[in-house]
């Protein structure tokens, strides 16, 4: 039987919780976790580019924790958000994923992580039969090497109703670089798009280093030029490939807070399927 993949944790508890979860949640072999004591530490940790977290676990006598979840469920879309709330009879989940009123009994803050995160992957493979996505894969196995795919790939998700899409290719310098090699939009944007993006220090590089999508809007950082200096009101960032990261799409929609979580879930899976056509060109 194949190993079960590792599930990146991170919780945010009160300092005197930390040992209790510590000794709940690493005892299981599948969870890598990272404890922190503070919303500041959550929001530094989530931030950090060199650190994956796939369920983040907040304790409810943390303080701020609606507006903490709110915050982050529209920063990290696809991040699953565990609540605990130990005071409760049931738990209401509002913006949070799932809820545990009892989380050392029975494991059930274990189990819980491990319900979300393979209700997620069932929800992948559900919309990966969507014919907008069919659709994709045909025209991939259609278009030529190398840039000719990334281009069938950004014209693909600007069908979806995006008004500008390009795709930053990584070349693995030291530091890598990000270059443009596709888009789509009008002509004023695409005549002025940036040709290279930083590695430290903007919203291409954050998602290449850390391969979690991002929504942004025009304070959030790190962020691209277009959304800053406000040519678009909401952009979302996500990674093209997992083990071998070839690079990044970055999508556009002129009406602030117009992606979504599930506009973010197509994203991915078309740009699953352009690493995938990548991946098998790369190998020959």
């Amino acid at each position: 039987m194949a190993e079960s993949a590792t599930i990146y944790v991170l919780a945010a508890v009160q300092l005197k919780s930390i040992v209790r979860y510590r000794e709940n949640l690493t005892k299981d072999r599948q969870l890598k976790v990272t404890l922190v004591h503070g919303e500041a530490e959550a929001r530094d940790a989530l931030a950090d580019s060199q650190k994956r977290t796939d369920v983040f676990v907040v304790d409810n006598n943390l303080g701020n924790v609606f507006e903490l979840v709110k915050e982050l469920r529209t920063t990290y879309p696809r991040l699953l958000i565990l609540l605990v709330d130990e005071e409760a009879d049931f738990g209401m989940p509002g913006h949070a994923d799932e809820v545990s009123v009892e989380p050392f009994k029975d494991d059930d803050l274990i189990r819980r992580i491990k319900r979300l995160t393979e209700e997620r992957s069932l929800q992948t493979l559900r919309a990966d039969a969507l014919p907008p996505v069919r659709t994709f894969a045909k025209s991939l196995r259609r278009a030529g090497p190398g840039q000719t795919k990334a281009q069938a790939a950004v014209e693909a998700i600007s069908e979806l109703g995006y008004d500008y899409v390009a795709f930053y290719n990584v070349v693995p310098t030291t530091p890598p670089e990000l270059t443009l090699s596709a888009q789509v939009g009008p002509h004023a944007i695409t005549s002025m798009a940036p040709q290279k993006q930083p590695y430290d220090g903007s919203l291409i590089g954050w998602v290449t280093q850390n391969g979690q999508s991002r929504i942004v809007g025009p304070e959030d950082q790190p962020n691209h030029p277009f959304i800053t200096q406000q040519r678009f009101g909401a952009g979302a960032c996500v990674p093209v490939g997992v083990s071998m990261r070839f690079g990044v799409i970055f999508a556009c929609r002129e009406q602030p807070n117009a992606i979504t979580q599930q506009n973010v879930m197509m994203l991915e899976l078309v740009s699953a399927q352009l690493a995938n056509a990548l991946a098998k060109q790369a190998r020959g």
